[in-house]
């Protein structure tokens, strides 16, 4: 009789500390939840927009996105005196980019690659082009997805800077960014931006200097670098 007892006695122990691991997560959400709601930043919105965009970031906390990038857009909305729809709508679809960033590129994807995603999807890249750079790069793809969105800023067309990107998607980021500055040099001096970036990325693919790429730009005059 006595093991029997034992048994239920371990099994009610068990049971116990299951409960108190569950008790202790919702506390923990449901502290998380009031502190969105209660985030001091957000009463710089006006009292309509107020809960409205604690809806969207409590949303997006519950299903594991980062919050951080939709509070920042509603206070550079608050900040440039945006109208309160204007500003809910913003967020929700930051929140939505987001979202569509981590189907592309994964459960695992951390909040900077989650933002970067996001910003590239605007700029109007497809998911296919997320999922193929983290299939393309073991490390971190944060700065070739910044890199890619920083480029069709610049006026390159957006399947040029994805081409070119994907090409070089195992380059270090240090030459990534090299790369982009080259691409932005010689936009600057006159080259056309597929030009550039095509110039600059066979510089990054054969291993030549990509910071000295030169694609069609006109001569510097004499003085400036």
């Amino acid at each position: 009789m006595m093991r029997p007892l034992l048994l239920s006695a371990r099994f009610l122990a068990g049971a116990g500390a299951l409960a108190a691991v569950v008790v202790v997560t919702a506390a923990a959400q449901d502290r998380q939840g009031r502190q969105v709601r209660n985030d001091p930043r957000l009463e710089r919105l006006d009292a309509e927009a107020r809960p409205l965009v604690a809806g969207v970031i409590d949303s997006a906390r519950a299903a594991g996105l980062p919050t951080e990038p939709l509070v920042q857009r509603a206070l550079e909305g608050a900040t440039k005196g945006a109208p309160d729809t204007l500003i809910v709508s913003a967020v929700r679809r930051l929140a939505a980019d987001l979202g569509r960033a981590r189907a592309a590129l994964g459960a695992g994807a951390t909040p900077p690659e989650l933002e970067a995603g996001a910003a590239a999807l605007r700029a109007g890249a497809g998911p296919a082009v997320l999922a193929q750079l983290r299939r393309s790069r073991r490390q971190t793809i944060t700065v070739p997805l910044a890199v890619l969105t920083d480029l069709v800023a610049s006026g390159v067309p957006v399947d040029s800077a994805a081409a070119a990107v994907l090409a070089l998607a195992s380059a270090r980021d240090a030459d990534m960014i090299d790369f982009r500055r080259a691409v932005e040099r010689d936009i600057a001096l006159g080259a056309a931006p597929s030009a550039a970036t095509a110039a600059a990325a066979a510089a990054g693919v054969f291993g030549a200097d990509a910071t000295h790429v030169n694609a069609g730009a006109r001569p510097a005059r004499p003085g400036r670098p």
